[in-house]
């Protein structure tokens, strides 16, 4: 299997998949899907952060053409700042448009959905450009990243879809819409492949990129959501899953599969 058609294959799964996962996880009811959804954000925390500390940090620091250099160690740095102002952005937005007045959040919620519309599509096109990258590298860590990016992509959707039927839309246009956004993942995996020499230049900062991106995520957005409950027995449950995630890395790793 040559390594476009690794990409490629990625790429579609990770933006069909998520989608299709997301939207039958909403077909659940409504008890089930309060229930497991800390589980899958427990999971997902420990598998970004297997993969940006096991397999694309210690390739980036390889790949970096000046060793003993911080270059790479600066990307992740600013990486974490990048996506904290972003982050930022997001939420001054969304709150800008909800105003103080009562009949400004019908409004507010419109523009929301909009602008996780906008966000969601780069977002996907990022995540093509970083996985064409990390499978340049080496198809284990391509591999590893294309995990990661649809463990992911599963608690993104769900969020996506609750703001986009807050804005007012069906759940079966929130689904179809999201399904075309997720496809700018296939296009930015594609357009970095033939931009292959570009890439490569910069192959080291595009790894520590990514995984700032995924530090970031499990850091400052999925783990503090598993902070709500207070229960002992909770918090067990959500350190366990989150070493599996770990733990599955690991496995991957030391046998070579990915």
């Amino acid at each position: 299997m040559s390594v476009l058609s690794w990409i490629i294959a990625f790429s579609v799964l990770g933006s069909l998949l998520s989608v299709a996962t997301a939207g039958a996880y909403l077909l659940l009811p409504e008890r089930a899907r309060v229930r497991s959804l800390s589980a899958l954000v427990s999971f997902a925390t420990g598998v970004l952060l297997g993969v940006a500390f096991i397999h694309l940090l210690p390739h980036a620091l390889d790949h970096e053409s000046s060793p003993g250099s911080s270059g790479v160690m600066m990307t992740v740095l600013l990486g974490i700042f990048v996506f904290f102002i972003l982050e930022k952005a997001l939420i001054w937005r969304h709150a800008h448009h909800h105003g103080h007045e009562p009949h400004d959040d019908h409004r507010g919620a419109k523009s929301a959905g909009a602008l996780i519309v906008v966000g969601d599509t780069f977002h996907n096109f990022l995540d093509g450009i970083l996985l064409t990258a990390a499978f340049i590298t080496d198809i284990n860590v391509g591999i590893a990243t294309g995990i990661a990016v649809v463990a992911h992509e599963i608690p993104q959707e769900l969020g996506d879809f609750a703001i986009l039927i807050n804005s007012g839309m069906s759940r079966w246009r929130a689904f179809m819409l999201n399904g075309i956004t997720s496809l700018a993942m296939v296009i930015g995996a594609l357009i970095a492949w033939w931009a292959i020499q570009y890439v490569q230049a910069v192959l080291p900062y595009i790894l520590a990129f990514t995984a700032a991106s995924f530090i970031y995520i499990a850091v400052a957005d999925l783990i503090p959501t598993l902070h709500r409950g207070s229960r002992v027995k909770d918090t067990v449950v959500q350190f366990t899953l989150i070493s599996a995630g770990i733990l599955l890395i690991i496995a991957f790793q030391e046998s070579h599969l990915v």
